[in-house]
């Protein structure tokens, strides 16, 4: 039986759309040792019927739990958060408040909230993550959001803080942050219930996840990765913080592919009932059949794109390569005729490279790897840092590179 982890509705029995030769994770990506074992999955996209959130049926990742940000030191995201933060404090008069991130990594986020006059804390249930924000000085503690009625800052990890001079503020938080985690939640009303239940009276928070309105427009069907079990639009996403007792202040595409909510803590709706009754079975709510052809037109479209570029190629000798061990990278490698032809994939984040592409086994390696093993073209599968790499390609291989980049269901020449 598989129900909707959002209102707990059995889900139909009919996928909207299958994904096959999938990769099985995008952060468990195997090593020399590891690539001999690994195979793609089957992937079965459903929508529930209740309250329309459309769903992989399978189970989670293993580390779901965990924060792990490749670019999240990246400039592209620091000028982000940035003007997020600003617009959040400035508004709403925030100065002073205590603010935490549920989900937090190594604090990258973090670092960008220290030029404003807030408290900062941070939650995170991956420990290696967590002795790294530690040591750069930041209020980082290990723990995750997996009770209604469970009390931040009471579990044995953070009880161990006071060795280090600080501990988890006694008062309820008077903000919450959530940056792309939600989606990987196999229970996100719980994780949101939790969070409620250690805010301020009127406390508030700034949600965002992943937009399934920007794949859907795009029809970029490589934006379906395992790791993101829930694909949310803005009503289903809307829909869901009103059932865990939040207001929707704001809403917005962000970053192009991107939604953001800001939210303000009301009371907790009187009964439990599915989280339809909340409004997400609103007319906006796509159905099965706007969902259905965008996904299958993407995916004859981009493979078909990819035919014609890695074709064109082979007819003029010339190599390629791709820059971005993404998810989107890795469906894209794994699901088209894309992993066939690659020498090998650019990433920058040190704990990719040496590693191999899961499904597609595409070797990933440092952008200097290029000196040593030159190639004619690059295609940049990294949707949010396109022009940032294409700058760092025409500095640092030069003009003579073939640069394009998928951020639709089209390759374009940059």
């Amino acid at each position: 039986m598989k129900h909707c982890i959002a209102c707990g509705k059995l889900l139909p029995e009919q996928s909207l759309f299958e994904l096959t030769s999938a990769p099985a994770s995008a952060q468990d990506i195997p090593d020399a040792k590891e690539v001999q074992q690994d195979e793609g999955v089957t992937l079965h996209l459903r929508q529930c019927g209740g309250c329309g959130l459309v769903q992989f049926d399978c189970e989670p990742v293993s580390y779901y739990r965990d924060v792990i940000r490749a670019g999240g030191g990246s400039s592209t995201m620091r000028e982000l958060r940035t003007s997020q933060y600003r617009h959040l404090i400035e508004t709403y008069h925030l100065e002073g408040k205590t603010f935490f991130e549920a989900g937090c990594g190594r604090g990258e986020f973090l670092k960008f909230l220290q030029e404003f006059p807030v408290e900062i804390y941070g939650m995170e249930h991956k420990a290696d993550l967590v002795e790294t924000a530690q040591a750069e000085g930041l209020h980082v503690w290990r723990e995750f959001p997996e009770r209604e009625d469970q009390r931040f800052g009471h579990s044995p990890e953070a009880s161990m803080l006071q060795e280090s001079g600080w501990s988890v503020p006694e008062k309820p938080f008077d903000v919450f942050l959530s940056f792309n985690f939600l989606e990987h939640q196999p229970r996100p009303d719980v994780m949101l219930k939790a969070i409620w239940n250690n805010l301020a009276e009127d406390g508030m928070g700034l949600v965002t996840v992943p937009s399934l309105e920007y794949i859907l427009e795009k029809e970029s069907y490589y934006e379906l990765i395992r790791d993101h079990i829930a694909y949310y639009t803005f009503d289903t996403l809307r829909a869901l913080l009103n059932h865990c007792g939040f207001e929707v202040l704001e809403e917005e595409m962000i970053n192009r592919d991107t939604l953001s909510m800001v939210v303000r803590k009301t009371a907790m709706p009187e009964t439990d009932a599915d989280v339809s009754a909340a409004g997400s079975v609103q007319s906006g709510t796509p159905s099965g059949a706007t969902i259905i052809a965008p996904l299958t037109e993407g995916y004859k479209i981009v493979t078909g794109e990819v035919r014609a570029l890695t074709d064109r190629l082979v007819r003029e000798g010339k190599r390629l390569a791709m820059w971005g061990a993404s998810h989107q990278g890795f469906t894209l490698a794994s699901t088209s005729e894309l992993g066939e032809h690659l020498a090998y994939i650019i990433d920058s984040a040190p704990f990719k490279q040496g590693r191999f592409a899961p499904a597609s086994h595409v070797p990933i390696v440092a952008p200097d790897h290029y000196f040593e093993d030159p190639v004619d073209a690059v295609l940049i599968v990294a949707p949010g840092y396109t022009d940032e790499i294409a700058g760092i390609i025409k500095t640092k291989f030069g003009e003579k590179v073939e640069t394009m980049t998928l951020r639709t269901n089209r390759i374009e020449h940059l």
